[in-house]
């Protein structure tokens, strides 16, 4: 069988499953539709064609979902042993590793994923995820501590899971996303309400599924899906919900926070951001080009960490950006299913409106667009080109705001030795999430490195999140980590003891 009459079978045993079906909820072990009957559609990108109708969640299924939640929390996962909630999570990774043809075709039709990178971001991302995250289950400990209170004391702490979590995630990477969110609360003994972006629930679907087949106990895992502004404020505010975790823009990271406060939950967020790529006079541009073009083409730009800023240093400003524009020019952009495309469509038509908006103000504000500058083509799908803005100053909308697109703001540096300045530079906008150097100086790269007000920093290399290193940002990026001991921690509260034995 040849790879063109397996894509074909597998799009088929897609129509068979969501076609004239509405996707329901895990709610406590049982699947229900929202008990509105409420439903909503989701769309193929590439096509715009719809792909199937999803239950529309309200407050009635929140409440629900959270109360299972709630039972399973006090009942029987706080008695299952850390060494068996490692099981489970890996038993629900081997699953998501059986799968795979279907879960990564699921995201490429939803998502608008290229079918290439569906299978090694998607499913090889969640994979990852739970596997590393498993392992934290069993070496979550506390600390004994001597304390200066008069007389003997032994004292310690604990770390006990903080409760029920509402995780929200957002469309660009759901399924990556979802297990990178269930994993390290899982892990820390705590229960989930998942709500997926209502732009691609599928995948998510599927997640559901498999975990009930993994063995969990009811409600340890439930996924309600449905519109941002009801189901998911309804669950970012619900008083019996411990802990939101969300990953989104910054605008609705503001609202998650307003939410908390009706029960003061914790809140952990991985917002927006505006990364900046420096590359040197010294760089090894055969290396830094091709990495700072596919870290603002790849997804077409709809990624967090995207960089989306790039200093160049005048002396090799010219070879960079003709190489960059060289390879927005080549990367094949069309449909997903193809197994030469690069880059896809943006997610939506509201996305397509957003990014080539952003485009235009950058043209009226002065910028220069070197290559790209609108949307591909005249057929279906939402699609935008690869396009790289020269000439860019601070002041710019599209310097300063998160595109969330394949779209490149490039200037240029001089005083290359200034580490201020051009800490400077990459700290110029509200966001503080990622950042790239590329330069031979060592020395250089650590002092900008500790300039930068960033999360995550690389040096002389490309590539995507690890769950061992924390995720997270400053300012407006964020509050908190994903990811490393930081982020299964975040699932726990602290707790003092002290015993006298006097």
């Amino acid at each position: 069988m040849n790879a063109e009459t397996s894509i074909e079978n597998r799009l088929d045993a897609f129509r068979q499953r969501w076609q004239g079906k509405v996707g329901k909820m895990l709610i406590g072990g049982e699947w229900r539709e929202a008990e509105s009957g409420e439903t909503f559609s989701t769309e193929d990108p590439s096509t715009g064609e719809k792909l199937a109708d999803v239950a529309s969640a309200g407050d009635a299924d929140v409440d629900a979902a959270v109360a299972a939640a709630r039972k399973a929390f006090d009942g029987p996962w706080r008695k299952v042993k850390p060494d068996e909630r490692a099981k489970l999570i890996n038993r629900l990774a081997d699953l998501i590793e059986a799968n795979a043809d279907e879960l990564a075709l699921t995201e490429t039709l939803d998502v608008g994923r290229p079918i290439q990178f569906s299978r090694i971001a998607d499913v090889g991302g969640a994979i990852s995820q739970l596997r590393y995250q498993a392992g934290w289950a069993t070496k979550l400990t506390g600390d004994t501590t001597e304390i200066s209170a008069p007389g003997e004391w032994l004292s310690y702490t604990l770390r006990e899971p903080v409760g029920v979590c509402g995780q929200i995630v957002p469309w660009n990477f759901p399924l990556a996303m979802a297990a990178g969110k269930i994993g390290p609360a899982l892990a820390a003994g705590c229960t989930v309400v998942l709500k997926p972006a209502e732009q691609t629930p599928l995948s998510t679907i599927l997640l559901a599924e498999l975990a009930l087949e993994a063995g969990f106990p009811e409600g340890v895992i439930n996924v309600i899906t449905g519109y941002g502004r009801t189901a998911g404020a309804s669950l970012a505010a619900h008083l019996d919900v411990d802990k939101v975790a969300f990953t989104g823009s910054t605008q609705t990271g503001k609202a998650i926070i307003d939410a908390s406060k009706t029960n003061f939950k914790r809140v952990s967020l991985e917002l927006g951001g505006k990364s900046p790529t420096f590359i040197f006079a010294d760089a090894d541009l055969k290396k830094a080009i091709p990495a700072a073009a596919m870290s603002i083409f790849f997804n077409a730009g709809q990624v967090c960490a995207a960089g989306s800023r790039l200093f160049v240093a005048e002396e090799v400003a010219d070879q960079v950006l003709e190489g960059i524009a060289g390879m927005a020019r080549m990367l094949p952009v069309g449909r997903t299913l193809d197994p030469s495309t690069v880059i896809g469509p943006l997610v939506s038509e509201l996305q397509l409106e957003r990014v080539t908006g952003y485009i235009e103000s950058g043209r009226k504000e002065g910028a220069t667009v070197l290559v790209g500058g609108g949307r591909k083509g005249d057929g279906p799908g939402w699609f935008v080109e690869p396009t790289v803005l020269v000439d860019t100053e601070a002041s710019m909308q599209v310097r300063r705001e998160e595109i969330f697109g394949p779209v490149l703001c490039a200037t240029r540096f001089t005083d290359a030795d200034d580490a201020d300045r051009l800490g400077a530079l990459g700290n110029e906008t509200q966001f503080g999430l990622a950042a790239n150097i590329w330069t031979r100086d060592i020395s250089m790269a650590h002092k900008l490195a500790r300039r930068l007000k960033a999360g995550s920093i690389r040096v002389n290399g490309a590539g995507g999140v690890d769950p061992a290193l924390p995720l997270g940002g400053f300012k407006a990026s964020g509050w908190g980590r994903e990811n490393g001991r930081a982020g299964v921690e975040a699932y726990t509260e602290l707790k003092a003891v002290s015993v006298a034995l006097d």
